[in-house]
């Protein structure tokens, strides 16, 4: 399981929002390669089925750190049903230093509510690649993390500790949630 994963859903539970995590099956198999899209996708819809299974009623978002997020956005522009919003930690627009290879023509088609949680140095697409994105999805709203690299690690004289960056993402994700119609 990835150490920020974990931290992040123990932060945002510590927050009142109830969380769950999972492996893809290339890193429970032990292999540094992901697994072809729709390997990683059925894996996403079998968590979808899990959580609505455990947690009738609750209001289900999905979505993750880097590419975990880019397979739930997937998932949700394919129509998964049951997704009241999207989280992307770190969201791979991108490959570094390849911006005309964009990982976003899905984006559009997601009617659920999508935060995008970026830093401002992030090498996968800068929080400023993703505000020029957002007038072209359809509830989405970003949220930067200044000076941040795709780890949302800010360096220099006087950074904020990772705890403290990390715990900053969390209130305003918790926040975001929090704040979001409510639906049925």
């Amino acid at each position: 399981m990835s150490p920020f994963m974990v931290r992040t859903a123990q932060g945002l539970a510590a927050r009142g929002v109830s969380c769950a995590t999972f492996n893809f099956g290339y890193i429970e198999r032990g292999k540094r390669v992901p697994d072809p899209a729709p390997v990683l996708e059925a894996r996403w819809r079998e968590a979808i089925a899990a959580a609505s299974t455990a947690w009738p009623g609750l209001p289900l978002f999905i979505g993750g750190k880097s590419m975990g997020g880019r397979i739930a956005s997937h998932v949700a522009a394919q129509g998964a049903g049951g997704i009241a919003g999207l989280v992307f930690l770190g969201y791979p627009l991108h490959p570094p230093g390849k911006p005309q290879q964009r990982r976003d023509e899905h984006l559009p088609r997601i009617e659920e509510p999508m935060l995008f949680v970026q830093g401002t140095r992030d090498g996968f697409g800068t929080a400023e690649e993703i505000r020029a994105l957002l007038p072209r999805l359809r509830r989405a709203t970003l949220h930067e993390v200044a000076g941040g690299d795709h780890s949302f690690k800010v360096s220099g004289k006087g950074a904020p500790t990772p705890d403290d960056i990390l715990a900053g993402v969390l209130d305003a994700v918790a926040r975001w949630i929090a704040g979001l119609p409510r639906q049925g």
